[in-house]
């Protein structure tokens, strides 16, 4: 005859309120988090005399439009900096990873010989930089970057602190794993692409959507070297737009002109946090697991 085990009906209550407590408490953050974006939201459709009387809101007090008409007023300019972003973001973001995940595999490869050299050089360049001057010198004379939409992906491929994340994933892959593919008559290559690869997609795939966010809100490449207008991104466009908005408007020869300042800046907010937004809810899975296997490893 075989007894069922089964907890006291207080610990069974306590672990119950637990989970709730600990639900209700992520579920407050996750609302914090949101709450900002949604005052956003409200500010760049309320009319400026709102802002100004009644401050911010969820809701606007007086919906205007007028902030939104303004920027897409230069419809053509801002799709095409929207393109522009957007092919920033997808090609930065799979180059980074294209160069940094072999790279990262070698450094973690225990067979690897020059992987303590390797990992010293990354480690130096973390810790020292040449200067902003030099930097300019180099992109500007020598790679010959200049009004190339290049000069905002190229010069930032590699990021050391993914290259020790991804790194440290590769090393806690199990050895026995790849010396079976080894006896199997797989090489290095088909190792890597066809076991350690797919065995870190997850941690991959979380580093790349920060990636892609550091990608999406560059700007200050093109405000050092780029020149010519139909390669500049969102931000550095919208940018170019407020500055000659304040510029317009401490003009003393220009009066009687209503432009709504304050609802323009977070229209602009809107239109810059809005894609990146709705690309990490798609990809938050893969955030989550990512986050998820890496604490696991050992």
């Amino acid at each position: 005859m075989t007894h069922r085990f089964e907890l006291p009906t207080c610990y069974r209550l306590v672990k119950i309120l637990n989970n709730l407590s600990l639900n209700l408490v992520a579920a407050v953050l996750a609302v914090l988090c949101v709450l900002p974006f949604i005052i956003s939201i409200s500010a760049s459709f309320s009319s400026e005399k709102a802002l100004a009387t009644y401050g911010y809101s969820f809701f606007p007090f007086e919906f205007s439009t007028a902030a939104y008409q303004l920027i897409f007023k230069a419809s053509q300019d801002l799709v095409r900096s929207y393109g522009v972003t957007f092919f920033v973001t997808v090609m930065g973001t799979l180059l980074s990873l294209v160069v940094m995940a072999p790279f990262s595999y070698a450094l973690g490869h225990r067979g690897f010989k020059l992987r303590k050299i390797l990992a010293f050089y990354l480690f130096i360049t973390m810790v020292f930089s040449g200067g902003l001057v030099p930097w300019y010198i180099l992109i500007k004379q020598y790679l010959k970057l200049g009004n190339s939409i290049w000069v905002m992906i190229i010069p930032f491929l590699v990021n050391g602190w993914t290259i020790i994340i991804l790194r440290s994933n590769f090393a806690t892959l199990p050895q026995e794993i790849l010396d079976a593919a080894k006896i199997d008559g797989a090489g290095e290559w088909r190792t890597f692409l066809q076991i350690a690869l797919p065995m870190t997609a997850p941690t991959i795939a979380a580093l790349g959507i920060f990636l892609a966010l550091g990608f999406w809100n560059t700007y200050y490449p093109a405000l050092l070297f780029i020149d010519d207008r139909k390669l500049y991104p969102l931000q550095y466009l919208l940018y170019i737009l407020q500055t000659n908005l304040e510029m317009f408007l401490k003009n003393p020869n220009i009066t009687g002109i209503s432009i709504p300042v304050v609802s323009l800046r977070y229209a602009m907010v809107v239109l810059i946090g809005a894609p990146i937004v709705i690309f990490t809810l798609f990809f938050q899975r893969y955030f989550v697991k990512g986050v998820y296997l890496g604490g696991m490893k050992e």
